[in-house]
């Protein structure tokens, strides 16, 4: 700050023409900094480059601007990497992340946040950390760490602390209405993408994502389609890469949608915008043909219905008779009746994969792998399921810690919806953060990308999750005891 003064009253001492040659060194550097970057990198490259450098100093000057770009990154660009390698070559999450925390720490150094705001919740998540640090410094008796795993267990912990920072951030209801609209403008468009990848050739839409390969993205092969076997339907995946992972994330934004279509003050001005970006979302869920992310999508829009909008239940039943009696569906339907009966190929390569994790948690029960290798080459903790998948690498205490924090989340809330279901506009907020929980636990019983290290931006998702439920029932709660508070004086 006092070079920045220093700076200032420097330039405003120079007369006109010493001013003119500085403007003019000035800008001379600068074009030739930019001829130089076109040179080495592209004139496409360098455009993004600049935009980027201008868009990142904007966001270390802002917080709330840092957060919007956590979640412009996570929902938009999950996979992308710095263009550029200097030493090593940073995602775009880490590069969202750490302007996010360096503006956040550099508050708290300047002044201009004090108090740090802490609920019950946070006890429960502090020592989910703790085990999870435990379980991975365990796990390096099986195998050494590589960087990459040292780096995704770093951005791990980052995201599950958000939980922290966001508490502390969200502090009155606008911040709050705020973040909800770019949450549901950002899926909305991520959706109108996956749908417009997925009507389009595939040659063209091949040729669209593979440019993003110059950001870390694959530079070919990204069409997916059921079973990997192109004789089978297509799989929308958008910029996510995989269908079940675009599923999840679409299955819990539209959560925190569905309650805006009903609510009676709705973040976004038009209801029929809200009611269209729902739309387009859940039919890119169905597009992306995960049928884990769909049930659970019904099990979180039930759970809405019985909680607050008892008017959504006809419309429940009727769009489920829809579903059932449509020819359009029949094929989906059928591929629902197989999961449940066991008979595909996907569904049978699940059973195997759980099987196997059963053993290896008769194994490894109370702490598990660890998160750097196994032991023996017959044994792999990957199994698509979340919570195997946490017993194989963080043993079955580390999953009764998780539940127990996921409940205390679920029981605080409880406590703060007797407050918001009593006010607009906290109502369709509070429960459609809960409900986009409820529908990622449901979800995660079949999938497991909330947990895989290699899928930062799926784990930061749900901890942004978590941190909104908690953030949210903290803000209501604080208001209530001012409103309790001001009672009493009166």
């Amino acid at each position: 700050m006092r070079a920045a003064n220093g700076l200032q009253v420097w330039i405003s001492q120079l007369d006109r023409r010493q001013y003119a040659l500085a403007v003019g060194f000035a800008i001379g550097v600068i074009g030739a900094g930019i001829g130089l970057l076109i040179a080495v990198i592209g004139p496409l490259l360098a455009i993004a480059a600049i935009l980027g450098l201008l868009a990142g100093l904007y966001v270390i000057t802002d917080v709330s601007a840092a957060l919007y770009a956590i979640i412009g990154v996570v929902l938009l660009l999950p996979f992308g990497v710095f263009p550029v390698k200097v030493a090593i070559t940073p995602t775009l999450l880490d590069l969202a992340l750490g302007g996010f925390l360096l503006v956040y720490l550099f508050q708290w150094m300047t002044g201009r946040r004090g108090g740090l705001r802490l609920t019950p919740v946070h006890a429960l998540i502090s020592a989910y950390m703790m085990w999870l640090v435990l379980a991975f410094a365990l796990g390096l008796r099986h195998a050494s760490p590589t960087s990459a795993t040292i780096r995704q267990f770093a951005e791990t912990l980052l995201s599950i602390g958000m939980v922290f920072i966001l508490t502390d951030l969200l502090r009155n209801l606008a911040m709050l209405r705020r973040l909800a609209q770019v949450i549901i403008l950002a899926i909305g468009a991520q959706a109108l993408l996956a749908i417009a990848l997925y009507l389009a050739p595939d040659s063209l839409a091949e040729a669209a994502l593979t440019r993003l390969s110059r950001i870390g993205y694959p530079a070919g092969g990204v069409i997916r389609y059921i079973e990997d076997n192109p004789a089978l339907a297509e799989r929308a995946i958008g910029t996510w890469v995989d269908p079940n992972a675009l599923g999840g994330i679409l299955a819990t934004a539209a959560m925190m949608i569905a309650p805006q279509v009903l609510s009676k003050r709705p973040v976004l001005p038009w209801r029929w915008l809200t009611f269209c970006i729902f739309a387009a979302v859940a039919l890119a869920l169905l597009l992306t043909a995960s049928r884990a992310s769909f049930l659970a999508l019904g099990v979180g829009l039930v759970m809405i219905a019985l909680l607050r909008y008892r008017r959504l239940i006809p419309a429940l039943l009727v769009a489920g008779l829809l579903f059932l009696l449509l020819p359009q569906t029949q094929a989906y339907i059928d591929r629902l009746i197989q999961a449940f009966q066991g008979a595909d190929l996907a569904t049978q390569m699940r059973i195997g994969e759980w099987t196997d994790s059963l053993q290896v948690i008769g194994r490894y029960p109370f702490v598990g792998l660890g998160f750097t290798g196994a032991p023996e080459i017959d044994i792999y903790a990957d199994v698509a399921n979340m919570y195997l998948m946490m017993a194989n690498q963080i043993g079955l205490t580390g999953v009764i810690i998780f539940l127990l924090t996921m409940a205390g989340v679920f029981v605080y809330g409880r406590q703060a919806w007797r407050t918001a279901r009593d006010k607009p506009a906290f109502a369709a907020i509070h429960l459609g953060y809960h409900a986009a929980l409820f529908t990622g636990l449901v979800n995660a019983i079949a999938d497991l990308y909330f947990f895989r290290l290699d899928f930062q931006s799926s784990i930061t998702w749900f901890w942004l999750i978590v941190a909104l439920c908690v953030a949210s029932s903290k803000l209501v709660l604080d208001e209530a005891g001012k409103t309790a508070a001001k009672g009493a004086i009166a």
